[in-house]
């Protein structure tokens, strides 16, 4: 049973997904922390320091000055979160980018380094060869 495991886990680096799934979500909490705690206070400095609390409201009944009162109220565009998650969006996009434009470059880096395959010998060896195999099987 053991070995069917290992067959089964090797099998289209199935420990490596799962590695790099547990480091994503580990990863997504990072940027989460990073984007609300310390991006979005940047840029909400040019306007309030909430930024998540930015919405239009699309009903008149709506009055409330937070989102989540208003929210309570009646229906609202809250383009404020939706600037946070592709800000978020955007950091996770780059640093998967610099991931794989790494990754690139050290495949690239090992075929060249890799040796060349070395030279078919010249026909007139080739034909020495045959001619002494014939020779030698008399």
């Amino acid at each position: 049973m053991l070995k069917q495991f290992r067959e089964f886990a090797m099998k289209g680096n199935v420990v490596d997904l799962a590695i790099g799934v547990i480091i994503g979500a580990a990863f997504s909490k990072i940027v989460d922390s990073l984007v609300k705690d310390i991006v979005m206070p940047i840029i909400g400095m040019f306007g309030s320091a909430d930024f998540s609390n930015y919405f239009i409201p699309l009903s008149k009944a709506v009055t409330a000055s937070n989102l989540a009162d208003a929210q309570k109220q009646g229906a609202v565009l809250a383009y404020g979160n939706f600037i946070t998650y592709v800000v978020n969006f955007l950091i996770v996009a780059f640093a998967l980018f610099l991931v794989v434009r790494g990754i690139n470059r050290l495949k690239r880096d090992e075929a060249a380094a890799a040796p060349a395959a070395p030279a078919a010998p010249p026909r007139q060896e080739v034909l020495l060869s045959e001619i002494r195999d014939l020779l030698a099987s008399k």
